[in-house]
Parts: C-alpha cells; sequence; structure tokens
C-alpha cells in the first residue's frame, strides 16, 4: 500500500499507484474531484473532461472501492488542514473495483450518528480518522511494551483462556464442557494464578499481552472483556516491581507521545489519597484538596453536626476558590443530589462574598465562621462546600464531587498527564453481600510484614504490599508481591473464612504448588484499553476498542448474545429455565 500521506510538494511529477475508498466525489466546473481514502490518510484526486475516465469517475459515490494511477501535481487551491493538501493526483488510470450501498451515517469525526448506530455498523465507524488513529496509538504502546520487556530479558508466555473458576472477586464467564457434561470452565478474570505457578516453574520473568473476562457491570471505562499487560517476576521486593512498572510506563509515554516521565514517581499511602482526595486513585492535575473541619464544629449547637461527632463521624470540606458567584442555589441543589448518589445525606455551604451566605450560616457561630475562613485560607468569592457523616461515606462523596467540581471549572488541563504510585492498601475490605471480610486485591497478595500477625485479630488494620499506578484520577494498572509462604497463604484464607472444601476447590491445585519450592515474587497488571484511552484523549473505553460491547454487554453488530440451537444446548448437556 503506497504510503502517500507521506507524499508533500517534494513528491511533485512522481507517478503513483492507489487504493483506498471515494469518501467524497465533488465536480467543480466540470473537473471531478474525488477525495481518495484509506488507512495512511486522504489524497485528492483530479478527473478532467477530456479524461477516457471521466464518466466512470462521474458515476462514483461514498465508499466505493477505486484503483487509481496518476501523476502528484502541485494543486492550484491548497488545503492547510490536509496532510497532502498541496498536491493531488492528476489521473491516467481510474477502475472501478466495488460498489457500495447507501451507507446509513456519514463517515466523518463530527459524524451526529448516534454511538448504537455507530456500533451496529462498526466496520463503517473503524473508517473514520479519529477511531483509525487510536489503533495507530493502540499498536504503538504494545510494540513499546513488547520492545521494552525484550530488553529486559522477559518471556512472553501465553496462558490458558479456558480455565477454572475461581469466583472470589466479579463474577466469571462460564463455558459448559460438551466432553465432560455438568463441568465449567471459565474465561480467566486475569492470568493470576497463571503467571505465579510460571514463577514456582522458574521462568523468573514473564510477560504477556493478555486477554480478561469479568462479568460485570458496565460503565465508560469498563468493557466485559478486556486486555492487560501482565508482568511478574521473581526474587524481587515492592521497589523492584514498581521500578519496572514506572520504567515501561515512562517507555510508553515517551515512543507514544514523545512525552518524558520524570521517575521515579511519587508514592502516596492509601490512606493519604483517601484523607485527601478521596480517592485510591487521585487526580492530581488540579488542587481543591479536602480537609476535616471537625474541629471547627466541635461546641456547634447544629443539630446535624453535633449529632455525626457524637457517632464518631467526621465533617470535612473543599473549597471552589473564586466560584461562588458561578453556583446558583439551583445549582447547588443538583450539586446535592449529586453527592446523595454516594450516599452522602446532604450537602452543606458557604459563600464568602462581602457578607457571608449559605445553608448552615444562620446556624454558625461568629466564631466558627471565622476559624472555618481561617483554617481553610478562604478569600472572597470562594464556595466552602461540606459534607458530615461516616468516615468512608463522607470521604467518597466529597473526591467525588471534587473531580466533578475539576471538571465544570476548567480546572483540569487535558493534555497534562500526572502519574504516581498509590501504595499500602488494605489486605481486606468489608462485604455486606457476603457479610464477611473479602479480599481487597486477591487472597494471594502478601500482607505488609508487620501486619502478618493481624490476620485473624485486626483485619480492618491490615494493609498489603500492593500498589496502584494512576495516571490522571485512573487506575492503569496494579499489582502485588504474593504470598510464597504456605503457611501465610494458610492464614489468609481462614481471614477469608474459606473453608477446607472452598479451598481445595478453587485453588487446590495451587496449593498444592506452593509447597514444591515456590519463590517470593510478584507482579502488576496494567490495563491496555485504559492506557490506550488516556493517550488518545477519549473518556470512552469503547473508542479503543475494535468491535465493541454496549453499556448492557451486548455486540449490536453480531447481535450477540443470542439463542443457539436446542441441539447445542443437549450437546453440552444444558437445559433452559
Amino acid at each position: 500500500m503506497e504510503k502517500y500521506k507521506n507524499y508533500s510538494i517534494k513528491n511533485v511529477g512522481e507517478e503513483v499507484s492507489l487504493n483506498g475508498w471515494v469518501s467524497r466525489v465533488r465536480n467543480l466546473g466540470g473537473l471531478v474531484f474525488i477525495d481518495l481514502r484509506n488507512r495512511m490518510g486522504i489524497m485528492q484526486v483530479v478527473v478532467r473532461p477530456e479524461n477516457e475516465f471521466y464518466d466512470l469517475a462521474s458515476s462514483l459515490k461514498s465508499e466505493y472501492v477505486i484503483h487509481v494511477e496518476g501523476t502528484i501535481v502541485e494543486r492550484e487551491s491548497k488545503n492547510p488542514n490536509m496532510a497532502t493538501g498541496e498536491i493531488e493526483v492528476n489521473v491516467k488510470r481510474l477502475e472501478l473495483i466495488n460498489t457500495s450501498k447507501e451507507i446509513p451515517f456519514t463517515i466523518s469525526d463530527d459524524t451526529t450518528a448516534l454511538e448504537d448506530t455507530r456500533l451496529k455498523y462498526r466496520f463503517l465507524d473503524l473508517r473514520r480518522e479519529s477511531l483509525k488513529n487510536n489503533f495507530v496509538i493502540r499498536n504503538k504502546i504494545t510494540y513499546a511494551v513488547r520492545q521494552f520487556f525484550n530488553e529486559l530479558d522477559f518471556l512472553e508466555v501465553e496462558t490458558p483462556v479456558l480455565c477454572k473458576s475461581t469466583p472470589e472477586g466479579a463474577r466469571d464467564y462460564l463455558v459448559p464442557s460438551r466432553v465432560n457434561k455438568g463441568k465449567f470452565y471459565a474465561l480467566p478474570q486475569s492470568p493470576q494464578i497463571y503467571k505465579q505457578l510460571l514463577m514456582i516453574s522458574g521462568f523468573e520473568r514473564y510477560f504477556q499481552i493478555a486477554k480478561c473476562f469479568r462479568d460485570e457491570d458496565l460503565r465508560a471505562d469498563r468493557q466485559p472483556e478486556f486486555t492487560q499487560i501482565d508482568v511478574e517476576m521473581s526474587f524481587v521486593d515492592e521497589d523492584a516491581v514498581m521500578d519496572i512498572g514506572e520504567r515501561m510506563m515512562a517507555r510508553i509515554f515517551k515512543d507514544v507521545k514523545g512525552i518524558d516521565i520524570k521517575l521515579p514517581l511519587m508514592r502516596m499511602k492509601y490512606t493519604e489519597a483517601m484523607d485527601r482526595y478521596g480517592s485510591d486513585k487521585p487526580d492530581l492535575r488540579f488542587g481543591m484538596e479536602i480537609k476535616d473541619i471537625s474541629e471547627v464544629f466541635k461546641n456547634t449547637e447544629f443539630s446535624v453536626f453535633k449529632t455525626v461527632l457524637e457517632e464518631n463521624g467526621i465533617i470535612n470540606a473543599i473549597v471552589a476558590k473564586n466560584a461562588a458567584d458561578k453556583y446558583s442555589r439551583k445549582d447547588l441543589d443538583k450539586l446535592t443530589d449529586f453527592v446523595k448518589t454516594y450516599r452522602a445525606q446532604g450537602l452543606a455551604y458557604l459563600k464568602y462574598q462581602e457578607e457571608v451566605s449559605g445553608s448552615i450560616f444562620k446556624v454558625m457561630s461568629e466564631k466558627e465562621v471565622e476559624d472555618l475562613k481561617e483554617q481553610l485560607g478562604i478569600e472572597n468569592n470562594d464556595l466552602v462546600l461540606i459534607i458530615s457523616g461516616k468516615r468512608e461515606i463522607v470521604k467518597t462523596a466529597l473526591g467525588a464531587l471534587r473531580c466533578k467540581l475539576g471538571r465544570e471549572l476548567g480546572l483540569i488541563d487535558p493534555n497534562d498527564y500526572k502519574l504516581l504510585w498509590v501504595v499500602d492498601f488494605p489486605s481486606f475490605e468489608w462485604s455486606e453481600e457476603e457479610n464477611r471480610y473479602m479480599a481487597c486485591h486477591h487472597p494471594f497478595t502478601a500482607p505488609k510484614d508487620e501486619d502478618v500477625d493481624k490476620l485473624l485479630t485486626d483485619k480492618a488494620n491490615c494493609y498489603s504490599k500492593a500498589y496502584d499506578i494512576v495516571i490522571n484520577g485512573y487506575e492503569a494498572g496494579g499489582g502485588s508481591i504474593r504470598i510464597h509462604d504456605e503457611k501465610v497463604q494458610e492464614t489468609m484464607f481462614k481471614a477469608l473464612e474459606l473453608t477446607e472444601e472452598d479451598i481445595q476447590n478453587k485453588f487446590g491445585f495451587f496449593v498444592d504448588a506452593l509447597k514444591y519450592g515456590c519463590p517470593p515474587h510478584g507482579g502488576f497488571a496494567c490495563g491496555l484499553d485504559r492506557i490506550t484511552m488516556l493517550l488518545a484523549g477519549t473518556d470512552n473505553i469503547r473508542d479503543v476498542i475494535a468491535f465493541p460491547k454496549t453499556a448492557s454487554a451486548t455486540d449490536l453488530m453480531c447481535e450477540c448474545p443470542s439463542d443457539v440451537d436446542e441441539k447445542q444446548l443437549v450437546e453440552v448437556g444444558l437445559k433452559l429455565r
């Protein structure tokens, strides 16, 4: 294929042979201009009335497939917005290769077609320049990753896609076995156990660009099937793994965007991230940190705040600088509705303008108004937003509100990238559904050395050797040092209240492998789709996956999931209820 996007005024006079699709046809004063498009870009070709192919050129329509031969000439009317805008091809030969039905939407980056329509005709949608460029970026990322790990003597190893169901996180996708009726494979949520087994096998340095599957509720940055850059190493500690992870990320940014990432990356403990930003994936491109103002209200007579403090709750605030005049009462009511989706009971506010006003101003003493102003460094026209209640709810709700205000107030530079490690995650999180503590990451994550004795006695204050790499408020990847000691692994299973039967059914083969000389090891995995999304400048992960699913996990183009023949069900020993 001719790389004619690289043609310029220097190539005038050269003979070229081009193939592609008709993007647009215009007949101007007898001259027929055709915008010929393929993966490499767009080239304008011109057919004159005396040309033997003039009638054919005049009959062409959008998305017809054509072959063109001709000479590059300088354009009289140049287009500075096109890479080839200074030149065009004077046609000597034109061939119609194939016609096209009338397309359901205009193939352009400013198309107004609904996403469902574009997903139904995804093979047409992918012809758009912006989407094509996303896959150029994705290809550059995978190329950079493979180069990086090959240079460091990592082995790329493929792990099975049909594996054992180990439901200790998101739901598994199940695959019935025809040969062993009544039994099921699962699609891997990650290659976690396999890559640890590779360490026990002595492979020492492994990586893989792996397909993963999770049957969970979807959103703009999540898909049921996704791809991750998967890495594991033996004889390493947290520092060694994070060093490799951030160097890989720096290589990606340099090769793909030409951006130099300063190393080592900043590290922030999970507890600090939650305290200051209300999130374990803080966006550091702007300030507006969360402040604890409980002390200001220690003697308050305001019943809501008083009750919260008596019940060991907290009162926290964020300050939107110079924004008091930007939010009307109606706007603030909308913000209140927003934080309620994060289980907050309400949102109090104060406007520090020429005169102080706000929803709780009348129940505050003059001292409280002034103390708050001093503690938060408030200036004229600042807006203070306050949430009170249980610690987890307050932090999470204010963290989400902080990000919303950051976008609304234009505080975020879309061309800025802020990366950091969030470290020392909790080992456990309480599950209301299961009524027990669950593994915060997975059951093989090693606890901090000083917390091993807390696994059974103080789960709420047990932290792990786990780390996430965060980019602009997105979790781009994460990992941990794994448990290599058989006794510690047994204790972890006990802490998770797994019975011997549970352990044998879910992890028996792996627990057995730990008894055969398991080295200390650890690793990480980064979401390829999410990294591509961030570097492509889109907030929709479907834009960087060739054939994605909708939010309801359906493929509109292939019309799946779909019914199957009764015969197929009988073959695998299933009957629908």
